[in-house]
C-alpha cells in the first residue's frame, strides 16, 4: 500500500488563488486566439483592433481576484463587457468572463445583492445579443436568460453548501472541545480514584506496621514472644499491602491495554476487598492493639463490587483513624442491611476532640476520600463526636435489591 499523500494547509489555501490566476491568463490567450481567427467575411462585427484585445484582457484578468472582491470584479467585468458590446466586436468571447464573475457573486453574496447583479448581468448580455448572426437573435436572448438563471441557481446552491460546511466545521470543533473536556474530566476522576485507593491501602497498612514496629522494639528483649508476634503481623500487613498494590496495578494495566485495543494478560489477581474480609480487617486492627467488635444486622445480601469496596474502604479508613488518633480506645463496627440501603457505623470510646481535630484538619484526606467514595454511589458520610463520647463515622449507601 502506498502512503496517502496529504497537502499542507498552506498549499490548500493557495491552490484556489493560483487556479484563478491560471484561468484568467489562459482565458485571455484562448479568447484572443478565437477573436483573431474567427471568420468575419460578412462584416457582422467590427474589425478586431488593439482596443478589442485590451477590453478582452480587462474582462478576464480581474477574475484572478474574483474570490477576494466579487462585487468589484463583477462591476469591472460588466463595464468592460458593455463597452466591448457597444463597440461591436465579436461578442461570444467575453460571455464566459461575465458569467464567471456573476457566478462568483451568487456563490458569496446575499440573495438581495445577487438579484441586483443578476439584472445588471442580464441587461449587459441582452445588449450583446444584437450582435448575433441574422436569424438567431431570439435564440441568443433565450440562451443568455437561461445562462443567468442557471448561474444564479448553481451559485446560490454553492453558497448554501459552503455555509452548511462552515456550520458543520463549527459544530465539529465544539464536539472536539467537548470530547477533550470530557476526557480531561475522566482523567481527573480516575486520578482521584487512584489517589483514594492508594491512601486507603497505604495509610491503613502503614499505620498497622508502625504500631507493631513500636511494640516489637519496646518488648524486643523483655518479651521475645510478643515481639515475634508483632513482626509476624508486620509481615502479614506488608504482604497484604503488596497484594492490593499488585491488584491495582493489574487493573490499571488491563484498562490501558483495552483502551489501546491490545490483549490483556488475564485476570489472575486477587479480587477487590469487600465485606467478606471484614473479620480479617478486624483481626489486623486488634493485633495493632485496638479491640474491634463487629456486628452485622438485618438480612445480608450480595452487594455490587463497587459498593462492596466502598463500604469496606470506609470501615478500613475509620479504623485506621482509631489506630492513629485513639490507640487505646475500643472500636465498634455495626453494619445493617435493610430494604433500601446499607448503613455502617464505626465508633470508638476514645477522646473525641483529639480525633475530630486530627481528622477534620487541613490534612484530613481520609474523611474527604470517604465522602468522595460514598458520593459516587449516591451515599453519604458523616463524622463527629458520638452521643456517648468518642468519635463516630456513619455511612449510608442506597442499594437496589433484586426482587
Amino acid at each position: 500500500m502506498f502512503a496517502q499523500r496529504t497537502w499542507s494547509p498552506a498549499v490548500r489555501r493557495a491552490f484556489p488563488q493560483v487556479a484563478d490566476i491560471v484561468y484568467a491568463v489562459v482565458s485571455v490567450g484562448i479568447m484572443g486566439a478565437m477573436l483573431r481567427n474567427w471568420p468575419n467575411s460578412q462584416g457582422y462585427w467590427r474589425q478586431t483592433d488593439v482596443w478589442a484585445y485590451v477590453l478582452l484582457a480587462l474582462v478576464y484578468l480581474p477574475l484572478a481576484v474574483r474570490r477576494r472582491a466579487p462585487l468589484t470584479v463583477l462591476v469591472s467585468t460588466a463595464a468592460c463587457t458593455l463597452c466591448y458590446f457597444t463597440l461591436g466586436y465579436y461578442h461570444v468571447v467575453v460571455v464566459c468572463g461575465l458569467g464567471l464573475a456573476f457566478y462568483t457573486v451568487a456563490a458569496s453574496c446575499p440573495r438581495k445583492v445577487v438579484a441586483k447583479c443578476a439584472a445588471v448581468s442580464l441587461l449587459v448580455l441582452l445588449w450583446g445579443t444584437r450582435l448575433a448572426e441574422p436569424g438567431i437573435g431570439p435564440q441568443s436572448v433565450v440562451f443568455v436568460t437561461v445562462t443567468v438563471a442557471v448561474l444564479w441557481v448553481t451559485g446560490d446552491r454553492s453558497r448554501r453548501l459552503a455555509e452548511r460546511g462552515e456550520r458543520l466545521a463549527v459544530l465539529s470543533e465544539q464536539l472536539r472541545l467537548e470530547q477533550e473536556e470530557k476526557a480531561q474530566r475522566a482523567v481527573i476522576a480516575e486520578r482521584m480514584s487512584i489517589a483514594r485507593e492508594l491512601h486507603d491501602v497505604v495509610a491503613h497498612h502503614v499505620s498497622a506496621i508502625s504500631v507493631q514496629t513500636g511494640l516489637a522494639g519496646y518488648v524486643f528483649t523483655s518479651d521475645p514472644t510478643t515481639a515475634r508476634t508483632a513482626l509476624e503481623t508486620i509481615e502479614g500487613s506488608a504482604h497484604e499491602a503488596m497484594a492490593e498494590m499488585r491488584r491495582m496495578l493489574v487493573v490499571l494495566r488491563e484498562g490501558t491495554e483495552r483502551a489501546q485495543g491490545e490483549e490483556g494478560a488475564g485476570s489472575d489477581y486477587d479480587a477487590a476487598p469487600g465485606l467478606g474480609r471484614l473479620d480479617q480487617l478486624a483481626r489486623r486492627v486488634e493485633a495493632a492493639g485496638v479491640p474491634v467488635d463487629v456486628h452485622i444486622t438485618g438480612a445480608p445480601f450480595a452487594l455490587s463490587p463497587g459498593v462492596d469496596l466502598c463500604v469496606y474502604r470506609v470501615i478500613q479508613e475509620a479504623l485506621t483513624n482509631v489506630m492513629k488518633h485513639a490507640p487505646t480506645a475500643n472500636a465498634r463496627v455495626m453494619v445493617h442491611f435493610d430494604e433500601a440501603a446499607v448503613r455502617v457505623r464505626v465508633a470508638d470510646d476514645g477522646q473525641a476532640p483529639v480525633l475530630a481535630g486530627a481528622t477534620a484538619g487541613p490534612a484530613g484526606h481520609g474523611l474527604t476520600g470517604m465522602r468522595e467514595r460514598a458520593g459516587i454511589y449516591g451515599g453519604t458520610v458523616t463524622a463527629g463526636p458520638g452521643p456517648q463520647g468518642g468519635f463516630e463515622v456513619a455511612l449510608t449507601v442506597p442499594v437496589a435489591r433484586d426482587r
